[in-house]
């Protein structure tokens, strides 16, 4: 009897990003369709969650459990020294009893928002170094990349990359940043973000909204309906954090400007988040505007998000993965971009005139963007439909060649098993 290829999935999941999250979800869909009898688990930020959610066996990604913490005190210091060391030991032995890893999505080689080389990069280095030294397959699929100011950083990451044994990107910006840091990409494919390989909610499903408003293909009839909001803890990028709180203020002011702008005009708003982290921002508009036009979701997962989303007759939203789920949703869209991936996401998906920059929210050209938008609903959520297929059938693809890549025959996992076999 052949014995069942061992997987094990890697990153900051289960941490309160939903997007990681979502990016696992889709990943595990397809294991269990294509590889039903392959053994699942994870090496991750948040285990108790991974495990209640999804069922499958998980060990935290660090030894210790400050590492997201500043370090301010010398025992804190200490520990997150140690922490380093420790975590080479586990990281070998977690990847040693694994014939594949896969880093499902998420911008892993990336430092659009604040990053240490210490903290993921290390882990994410550790990963593949490992994956090389005992012969376990590593996979990087649809992960995003970019331009890395730290020198430190991007050495990590372009090691990381170099030593994986699959690469493939959710944007063309993602490998081209990789070959100019030296990785040779001749091989690695673009394929459409992981998430758009998650089931879009039936309409069944959606949240009560008034008659002819929301999820349909077709403009809405009636007076204007409910516009979804994704807001963001954002402080800018790696290389912004001198202005960190300045680029915030803009952001924060800007943002609810707006959405002031459509509660006067009668609009009711849902605030949309996409991290934990965001419900400061939510918890400052609902001050701010203090209407009961405006409420915050309280979704949990990619999936209630596209709920949310379909809903909607529109959506202005900062997180990638805001986007991507009123994208696959197939609701008009604006992007507060704060990097390239979310200018790529746009024009993929047709959509690339309705782009506004996070860093200088400019509340009256936002609601500019927003009418104009608004105005041409019905073509646009045509051209939404048309794109998802077209997306649907690439990560189809891309989940095809990844069967290839790493699940060509079980003799790998055989010899392993016989290997470890007293």
């Amino acid at each position: 009897m052949k014995a069942p290829v061992r997987v094990g999935v890697f990153g900051l999941l289960g941490s309160g990003n939903l997007g990681n999250d979502g990016s696992l979800e889709a990943v595990l869909g397809y294991l269990r369709a294509e590889h039903p009898q392959a053994s699942v688990d994870a090496l991750c930020g948040g285990p108790e969650v991974v495990t209640a959610r999804y069922g499958i066996p998980a060990t935290r990604l660090h030894w210790y459990r400050g590492e997201y913490r500043t370090a301010s005190r010398a025992g804190a210091v200490a520990g997150k020294g140690l922490g380093k060391l420790v975590d080479v030991v586990r990281t070998a032995a977690w990847v040693r009893r694994h014939d594949v890893v896969i880093v499902p999505g998420m911008g892993v080689l990336e430092a659009t928002l604040p990053l240490r080389p210490w903290g993921f990069p290390y882990s994410l280095f550790l990963l593949c170094a490992s994956g090389r030294l005992f012969g376990t397959r590593v996979a990087l699929v649809g992960v995003g990349a970019g331009p890395i100011g730290n020198r430190l950083t991007r050495g990590l990451v372009r090691r990381s990359a170099r030593l994986a044994a699959y690469r493939s990107y959710r944007d063309a910006q993602s490998r081209d940043a990789l070959r100019e840091m030296g990785v040779d990409t001749a091989r690695d494919e673009i394929y459409p973000d992981l998430a758009f390989a998650l089931p879009t909610p039936p309409s069944s499903e959606l949240p009560d909204s008034p008659p002819g408003q929301g999820g349909s293909p077709i403009a809405p009839s009636g007076p204007p309906g409910p516009v979804c909001v994704g807001v963001m803890d954002f402080h800018g990028g790696d290389d912004d954090r001198a202005r960190a709180e300045e680029i915030h203020r803009r952001y924060l002011d800007g943002t609810t400007r707006f959405v002031r702008a459509l509660v006067e005009d009668g609009r009711p708003v849902r605030l949309l988040t996409g991290d934990e982290c965001d419900r400061s921002v939510v918890a400052a508009i609902l001050e701010a505007v203090d209407s009961p036009l405006v409420t915050a979701s309280e979704a949990t997962s990619l999936a209630d998000l596209m709920k949310e989303t379909a809903a909607a007759d529109t959506v202005v939203a900062t997180r990638y993965h805001n986007l991507v789920c009123a994208l696959k949703a197939g609701t008009p869209t604006l992007a507060l971009s704060y990097a390239a991936k979310s200018d790529a996401l746009m024009d993929r998906m047709g959509l690339a005139a309705y782009c506004h920059p996070a860093r200088e929210v400019d509340a009256d050209r936002l609601l500019e963007q927003f009418r104009a938008l608004e105005k041409r609903s019905t073509e646009l959520r045509r051209t939404l439909a048309e794109r998802n297929l077209v997306a649907a059938r690439q990560l189809r693809e891309q989940f095809t060649a990844l069967t290839a890549a790493l699940f060509p025959t079980t003799d790998h996992a055989q010899a392993r098993t016989r290997q470890e076999t007293p």
